[in-house]
């Protein structure tokens, strides 16, 4: 499971020219699943991020998380964290998870999320078009 996480100050996400859902600040994750996931890697990243300390404090130094400036989250999956392009200029997509099975870790994985933060998603495998203001900007990437 690979998840990048950006700190935003504001993001949305559209299908067809539609909004979908929006957060006024707080966390954008791109999230993609690969063979072997499963809900215990789901239970560990989805703790990991709710308390990532890459929110400013009052001095302006990265130590506060999401639980603790009360931002909201926008959970978007991306099977193309799995593209590998070793070879060639065309990525290959075969460690990505397939559909059927990706589908529902996300829901599960925006389910966990839930339990600490609100969690807004868009729309599993739809062409989506997001908008990301990234704050600082602030980019993490983790993986499990």
């Amino acid at each position: 499971m690979r998840v990048v996480v950006q700190r935003s100050k504001y993001s949305k996400v559209e299908v067809d020219s539609k909004l979908v859902n929006e957060i006024p600040f707080g966390l954008v994750l791109l999230v993609g699943f690969t063979e072997g996931d499963s809900e215990k890697e789901i239970e560990k990243i989805a703790k990991k991020i709710v308390n990532l300390r890459i929110f400013d404090d009052e001095n302006g130094v990265m130590n506060k998380s999401i639980l603790d400036v009360g931002g909201q989250i926008l959970s978007i999956s991306q099977f193309t964290l799995y593209g590998d392009a070793t070879k060639g200029n065309r990525p290959s997509y075969i460690k990505a998870l397939n559909g059927k099975e990706a589908i529902k870790l996300y829901e599960s994985f925006n389910m966990e999320l839930n339990r600490y933060v609100k969690t807004l998603s868009g729309v599993f495998g739809a062409d989506m078009e997001v908008s990301i203001l990234n704050d600082g900007p602030v980019t993490i990437l983790l993986e499990v």
